[in-house]
């Protein structure tokens, strides 16, 4: 048995030499399949080198073909929209030609700048030789121009045009008389910033084609802040190609007004970016700045809202399009006030070319940007919401104390309002706004300088909506909401920074970046808020010099030409007159009823025959005297 047994294990059997020949066939597979490998990888390595070459040697070609190929299929794609629909495909298009204007435009003047220049230079030179005379022309034409204008104007739409005007003219000689250095105020920024604010001011609100564009982009602003701020950072990023039109509107004020670089980006970046945020533009050259550059940047903060915080603004119900037309008029208007309120006594030492060089961003693709954004999203929403919640218990407790330290002396009505309505009263009015709202837009202003232009916004949301509810104007001898050319005027007086509250955040975000220029920075910053509140105030007011509600304006000629002259009574804008004159008159008894609107007791009685049922009893009113 054993010898049986050792005799098989010295002789294998058939099993053992299968194994051993698979194995062999294994090991033989594996060579080959190495040689073979081997092979390939030298084969790769020398076409690599090929390809990698001659991807070096044609890199621009390259390069060009596939951003044509690209542009080509997405010209492709725009075109093929906008045959299917073109109204469904229009936001698409006007960011294609707009997007396209500026590449172009870069890519011109970069090549053919020196061409322009020396082709422009006869006309200039003539210019420099007759400017002495030529700007006294220019800006007699101008004034005439603008008087004649609202003769005209007022006289179309009535004197409450005229009221804003005269406000606008008060507040530039406020700023004139408590400026810092009077006798050393250069007018050119200041008429040139008045007159920008002006100009875009007229574009927008009163030309059929800049109100639809307005209106267009506020919906467009809508539409994407309903969906999320996630890319909020990629859109404007801190790259210098993601700030193109800011740069492009800082050029704009600093070849017309002729600020400094510095003020000009700063200015601009603000329709875009935070006050905290737009001083990164230029933030290594803040140590250099003048204390008039500083004073600027500050104003310019206060005086504009940016486009990262629209959102909670029209979640309120405030108008899209108001909020973006005031925050481009602002930008300007603040450059004017600063330059007025602190003149300019030293020479800026940054340039233009300095300004322009930008530094990279720290997000390095399209995703790292979008978190950035969304966690930049994040904190800014719960800033907003404890703000409101804090000063919101804030305003409670202070009318609390108010209320008790005046039932004192038989007054318990005392409040933050009722002061705020007193001490802003004046400055309301000055903007244009009818002695009857006047009282509630002080308490506005109140709101937005002591607390922040959240809480203001929130306000101006309510009596919105009161006013859309077509309820009494007064209950209990209280007023309950305004007209709508007063709403307008508000919203552009409360669109900036420029509160108590943001005085230190201000300073702390400077003096951050600028260490040693602490004590300039804190000298300035009381003034520089003043300042930008009062670029609000002024912005205000060219919109009550321009703004034309029908309702609030013409319905006293419509009353005028319609009930007087026998027309046709039953059209929209009479009835829709009507319901707004029923809905502000205050009724108390038989006798006593009160129109609204400054309107007459004779229109009232036309109107209470023309809309029966009425919701005001026609019998109590009297005959005029």
């Amino acid at each position: 048995m054993h010898e049986e047994e050792a005799l098989n294990d010295n002789h294998p059997g058939p099993n053992h030499f299968e194994l051993d020949q698979t194995g062999g066939d294994r090991k033989h597979r594996n060579s080959t399949y190495a040689k073979r490998r081997r092979v390939v990888l030298k084969y790769l390595e020398r076409n690599y080198g090929t390809v990698r070459d001659f991807c070096q040697k044609h890199k621009t070609t390259l390069r060009y073909i596939l951003w044509g190929t690209l542009l080509a299929g997405y010209l492709a794609m725009v075109i093929a929209a906008c045959g299917l629909n073109f109204h469904r495909a229009l936001p698409l298009f006007v960011i294609t030609v707009a997007a396209i204007f500026f590449v172009v435009w870069d890519h011109f003047m970069a090549k053919y700048d020196h061409r322009i220049e020396e082709l422009l230079s006869p006309g200039r030179r003539f210019l420099d030789s007759h400017w002495f005379w030529l700007k006294w022309v220019i800006w007699s034409s101008l004034i005439l121009g603008v008087v004649f204008w609202l003769i005209f104007d007022t006289a179309k739409l009535g004197k409450w045009q005229l009221v804003s005007f005269g406000g606008l003219i008060v507040y530039v000689i406020l700023l004139f008389l408590f400026s810092k250095h009077p006798t050393k105020v250069h007018w050119r920024p200041v008429f040139w910033g008045i007159g920008l604010q002006f100009l875009l001011g007229l574009l927008i609100l009163r030309t059929g084609p800049g109100l639809r564009a307005s209106q267009w982009l506020g919906k467009q602003v809508h539409t994407f802040l309903e969906h999320t701020d996630a890319g909020a950072s990629f859109v404007f990023g801190e790259n210098y190609t993601d700030h193109y039109l800011a740069f492009k509107i800082g050029w704009l004020m600093l070849v017309t007004m002729g600020s400094s670089p510095v003020e000009s980006v700063v200015a601009a970046g603000n329709i875009f970016v935070g006050y905290t945020e737009s001083p990164l533009l230029v933030q290594p050259y803040i140590q250099h700045a003048t204390r008039s550059e500083l004073h600027a940047i500050m104003t310019a903060g206060f005086a504009t809202i940016a486009g990262n915080v629209l959102g909670p603004y029209i979640s309120f119900g405030i108008s899209p399009a108001h909020l973006l037309t005031a925050s481009v008029m602002s930008a300007p208007a603040s450059l004017a006030v600063a330059k007025l309120f602190w003149p300019e006594t030293e020479t800026p030492k940054t340039t233009l070319k300095d300004a322009m060089k930008m530094e990279m961003g720290d997000s390095r693709n399209l995703l790292e940007a979008a978190s950035y954004g969304t966690s930049s999203s994040i904190s800014l929403v719960a800033n907003i919401a404890v703000n409101m919640i804090a000063f919101l218990a804030l305003l409670s407790f202070v009318n609390a104390a108010l209320s008790w330290f005046g039932n004192m002396f038989d007054y318990p009505q005392l409040s933050f309002e009722l002061i705020c309505s007193y001490i802003f009263m004046p400055f309301s009015f000055m903007m244009g706004v009818d002695w009857q709202d006047s009282f509630m837009v002080a308490k506005l202003i109140g709101y937005k300088t002591f607390f922040t232009e959240f809480v203001a916004y929130e306000r101006l949301s309510k009596l919105v909506d009161l006013r859309k509810e077509a309820g009494p104007k007064f209950v209990d001898g209280v007023q309950q909401y305004m007209s709508i050319r007063s709403e307008t005027i508000a919203t552009y007086a409360l669109c900036g920074f420029g509160s108590v509250s943001s005085l230190g955040l201000a300073i702390s975000t400077l003096t951050s970046m600028a260490p040693s220029r602490k004590r300039d920075i804190a000298a300035g910053a009381v003034r520089a808020l003043i300042a930008g509140n009062i670029a609000c105030f002024m912005t205000a007011c060219i919109t009550g010099i321009l703004s034309s509600t029908p309702v609030d304006i013409t319905c006293h000629h419509i009353f005028e030409n319609t009930f007087a002259s026998g027309l046709s009574q039953n059209t929209t804008d009479v009835v829709s007159c009507c319901q707004s004159l029923l809905s502000s008159t205050v009724a108390v008894g038989p006798g006593e009823v009160i129109p609204g609107g400054y309107h007459s007791l004779s229109s009232l009685k036309n109107c209470c025959e023309l809309l029966k049922p009425s919701t005001l009893n026609c019998t109590w009113i009297p005959d005029e005297l």
